[in-house]
């Protein structure tokens, strides 16, 4: 069960794995783009190209769901970026329903682990596998691996790192279960709960009082999507890749531009060059190509 991309590793994985793959579950399409065409998820995508039998409920309540799933007779589910599944559905295979989860829980519980992690300055992450309760990401650790945070990483490159590891890691766990169906996991300390809540769209909105630490490590957090916003001349800027500058001569917000080839700005403390943004009404653009085509100068301020 699963929707974006980061869960494709995982169903690749079991289609490549001596486990039998009996089905795919994910959301319904939905109308995309000018058109409104009705849109597969990247999973459902993928299932149909493969040609798995793919269930796509409107509800994961009703009894349609319900019937369907139990006549495939599951040993287990598997759920990577999917759904909150009631707890009819999580007790309905016969040895219960697993998830990946991108994080070293009970660190950042929620619908953005990867973000917070970069968010927050984090060194380390990880990826947990573990038992599905019906409060969300609290059941017990069957696996968990600790993975570096680069310097250079944004929320797509440490994505991607965090749901290959975890792709083999699902695979571990099926091999685990099968050899050991009593196996118990390890309990979670609620002590140590921290969340991670779906990224709202005020929150990408740039305050450039604050420090160029934060600023930056929330682009890194918000690459490539849906990205930092900060205006410009009226109009909406989406900032994707900055690096922090050791000087601190520009006020907050403050534009410096070095030879139409860099684009400095200046934060409460600290100061950002940016390297890759978008212009409303623009495709993504490097900095220097955004220069030659605006008018913006040494002076000017951001976010006003």
């Amino acid at each position: 069960m699963g929707n974006p991309e980061f869960a494709i590793p995982t169903l690749k994985a079991i289609q490549k794995s001596n486990h039998d793959l009996v089905a795919v579950v994910s959301n319904p399409p939905k109308p995309m783009g000018r058109g409104k065409s009705l849109s597969l998820t990247p999973v459902g995508e993928y299932a149909k190209q493969n040609r798995f039998y793919l269930l796509e409920p409107a509800s994961l309540n009703s009894k349609e769901l319900n019937d369907e799933l139990k006549n495939l007779k599951p040993d287990i589910f598997v759920v990577v970026a999917f759904r909150i599944l009631p707890k009819s559905l999580i007790e309905l295979p016969t040895y219960g329903s697993i998830n990946l989860h991108a994080s070293l829980l009970p660190k950042y519980r929620g619908a953005g682990p990867i973000q917070w992690a970069l968010i927050n300055g984090e060194k380390k992450t990880g990826v947990t596998i573990f038992q599905i309760r019906p409060k969300v990401d609290t059941g017990e650790i069957l696996m968990q691996k600790e993975i570096p945070i680069k310097e250079s990483d944004n929320m797509l490159s440490l994505g991607s790192r965090l749901c290959e590891y975890g792709s083999k890691m699902i695979i571990d766990t099926l091999d685990l279960v099968q050899k050991n169906p009593n196996i118990k996991g390890e309990k979670q300390n609620p002590l140590k709960a921290t969340q991670a809540p779906k990224i709202s769209k005020e929150m990408t909105i740039i305050n450039w009082e604050l420090s160029c630490y934060k600023i930056h490590n929330w682009v890194r957090g918000l690459s490539p999507y849906p990205g930092m916003v900060t205006t410009y001349d009226k109009k909406r800027l989406i900032i994707f890749k900055t690096k922090i500058v050791e000087r601190d001569n520009l006020s907050p917000g403050m534009i410096f531009i070095k030879s139409r080839e860099s684009l400095y700005v200046g934060t409460g403390k600290g100061v950002l060059e940016i390297f890759e943004l978008q212009i409303e009404g623009k495709k993504k653009m490097q900095i220097k190509d955004f220069l030659r085509g605006s008018n913006m100068i040494s002076g000017e301020f951001l976010g006003q």
